[in-house]
């Protein structure tokens, strides 16, 4: 299953990286006007889909551009073609593949494919994260050392329906004065593997799908991070929170003290 979510992922991000038309097309809108989907979403999930079911036909599919089947061998895979689609549309660097895969409910193989930074970030539960780059061969992942709360480089996404994401900025209107500073990259999965790679101490958004964080909630834990939603809930649509340990509890009480989960 690793080396099939490798292939997908591999496979998909070529054909997006290479077969972008120059005059890319909206095909439909999602939760407002603004939240897109391009043909490109759509020909990737297919491509993923068809190629995973010919190798495991009873397996069953979740992805975010419609595939849903149950399936009966108790595998399912979770799917975001096109993770940072706006981006995508716009021409910025800053979006991913990501394939995971679930047995019988729990996540254990993650991969998010990075085309633009030529990166790959994968995970096999239990056995670390890993990924490939510009460097020469593999390299394990693992989250920076904790800083001081307010030494904390920490990234975040906004919501395409007006009154939340006006709501998450809100809240991080007051949390950026207790940290070093927020970023916001566009694609919760890259934002997920930074994290497992050290390249922030800190991630948290409110309204994420299955889809748009499975294989990278994956992969940072299995760097060492922790994550999670609420305090003693697991990462959801409510809140995703992934951190080092350390940055973790305190970014994670902050935000419930802000209300960074609901309206």
């Amino acid at each position: 299953m690793h080396a099939l979510a490798q292939e997908a992922a591999r496979r998909a991000g070529a054909l997006l990286r290479d077969g972008r038309p120059a005059d890319l097309a909206v095909a439909r809108t999602k939760s407002s006007p603004i939240d897109v989907v391009t043909e490109m979403d759509i020909a990737a999930e297919k491509l993923i889909t068809d190629l995973i079911a010919g190798h495991r036909p009873d397996d069953g599919f979740l992805g975010e551009e419609g595939a849903s089947t149950e399936g009966t061998s108790g595998i399912r895979w979770v799917v975001d073609p096109l993770d940072g689609t706006v981006n995508y549309l716009y021409g910025l660097p800053t979006w991913s593949v990501s394939v995971a895969a679930e047995q019988d409910g729990e996540r254990v193989v993650g991969v998010v494919a990075a085309p633009m930074r030529g990166e790959t970030c994968h995970a096999v539960r239990g056995r670390g994260a890993w990924a490939t780059g510009a460097w020469e061969g593999e390299r394990r992942l693992a989250c920076r050392p904790a800083p001081p709360f307010d030494q904390a480089l920490v990234s975040t996404g906004f919501n395409y329906v007006t009154e939340v994401r006006t709501h998450q900025a809100e809240v991080a209107h007051r949390l950026i004065p207790l940290l070093r500073d927020i970023r916001r990259g566009g694609s919760a999965a890259v934002d997920l593997c930074d994290v497992a790679a050290g390249r922030l101490d800190g991630y948290y958004e409110r309204g994420l799908h299955p889809w748009d964080l499975a294989a990278g909630d994956l992969i940072a834990r299995e760097a060492g991070a922790l994550t999670g939603g609420r305090p003693g809930l697991p990462p959801g649509h409510d809140l995703t929170v992934a951190a080092a340990p350390g940055v973790f509890e305190p970014l994670q009480q902050h935000l419930e003290n802000l209300g960074a989960w609901h309206d």
